[in-house]
């Protein structure tokens, strides 16, 4: 029951979360009147230029805003916070619970680095701010609302946007964010070039990509690319849906000359609350055996026979399809629960998040977001990808 658990958290709310998560390092940059004139230039040439940019310097604002279509306000703040963990989870001022918040809303963020060994974010929420510095072998975290500070020992090059321990680290970055939208585009993506813009004061290409396959939410991502020296300054990704894109991010002012070193130092307040992020760790770790004795794997392969294993299988995790429109089928192994038994004030909320399907697969419900979708059947098959209901349902049609 563990595994499932685990499994389903790691599946649907990650899959939303990705995305928010990987554009701390982006945001909506202020567009001037009238684009630039630059030199032509083509998809490949402007890719290259990306890939050859080298700026280890920079300081700036920028913004970021997301909106995923969750019908109720400060439900993506709930699985934002679901995320960073529940139950006497992570220090206020840990990163992996803090910066979930860039899952809604419009978020204003300051900016800074000095190389690999040296970075400086800070969120600005109304009068409070949230920083979060790596210098060196140091990662500190403050939260002025709680007084309450977050440090932990990170290996060298390792900066304030790296994910936690044990998961795949998310793009920190606008150029590695664009490196990884490029390194997934093949025969399924068109790549192209449209026109110029005018970003933060700084002269822009804009590079289009989108999905050659039908089934996908997503109708285009749009990156602009420093003329000067080919840094990423702005990210859009809109989808099929129309209306605001899910994230569009940017930024608003940016200096690429090197910052004062004083930026990047740390002390932490008078009176405040320190938390070190590896006794946290040592102490989940302890609690963590005290619920299985055998880790995440049981001995002599009885995971896999338990169903606790992490590949195809009940509790396992099975890829549909390929590129744009590749979706992840969970086989929970347990009926999904009745609805209509709920409380009709649960009924509302689950029949606003969700549509009622059936097919060859049998029946279930189909749980939205302008960007991931997911299929829960009633016999306790899960769907998830960034596709279209028609396509989770087709998938699960074809899977059965």
């Amino acid at each position: 029951m563990a595994q499932t658990r685990k499994a389903s958290r790691f599946i649907v709310p990650v899959a939303v979360a990705g995305v928010a998560a990987a554009t701390i390092g982006l945001v909506p940059a202020l567009a001037a009147s009238g684009d630039p004139d630059l030199p032509e230039i083509t998809a490949q040439q402007l890719i290259e230029k990306i890939a050859a940019s080298d700026t280890q310097t920079l300081s700036g604002t920028f913004k970021v805003s997301t909106d995923l279509g969750l019908p109720l306000d400060g439900l993506a703040s709930g699985l934002a916070s679901g995320l960073g963990g529940g139950g006497g989870g992570p220090a206020s001022a840990d990163p992996t619970e803090k910066l979930t918040q860039l899952l809604s809303g419009s978020h204003t963020l300051r900016v800074a680095a000095d190389g690999p060994e040296r970075q400086k974010l800070t969120l600005l929420d109304g009068s409070d701010e949230y920083s979060l510095i790596h210098n060196g072998d140091d990662v500190w975290a403050y939260d002025s609302k709680s007084n309450e500070v977050f440090h932990e020992k990170a290996p060298a090059g390792e900066g304030p946007s790296r994910a936690p321990e044990g998961d795949a680290e998310l793009p920190g970055t606008p150029k590695q964010l664009a490196d990884e939208v490029l390194k997934a585009a093949g025969d399924t993506t068109s790549i192209t070039v449209d026109g110029t813009a005018k970003v933060a004061g700084r002269d822009a290409y804009q590079l289009v990509i989108k999905p050659k396959q039908s089934g996908s939410t997503v109708a285009s991502v749009k990156i602009a690319v420093d003329a000067a020296n080919g840094t990423p300054l702005k990210f859009t990704l809109a989808s099929v849906e129309g209306g605001k894109p899910v994230v569009d991010a940017g930024f608003t002012k940016v200096d690429f000359s090197k910052p004062a070193a004083s930026d990047f130092a740390f002390k932490a307040p008078e009176g405040a609350k320190v938390t070190e992020g590896a006794a946290e760790k040592a102490a989940e770790e302890a609690e963590g055996a005290k619920e299985n004795p055998f880790g995440d794997e049981l001995p002599g392969g009885l995971g896999e026979a338990f169903g606790l294993g992490a590949g195809s299988g009940e509790g396992g995790v099975n890829v549909i399809g390929e590129g744009w429109t590749t979706i992840a089928k969970l086989d929970t192994g347990a009926p999904a629960p009745k609805t209509d038994e709920a409380p009709k004030e649960v009924q509302g909320l689950l029949d606003s998040l969700g549509d009622k399907v059936s097919g060859k697969f049998g029946s279930g419900t189909v749980f939205k977001t302008k960007l991931v979708n997911a299929l829960l059947t009633d016999d306790g098959r899960v769907y998830v990808g960034a596709v279209t209901k028609d396509a989770l349902v087709n998938a699960a049609n074809a899977d059965k």
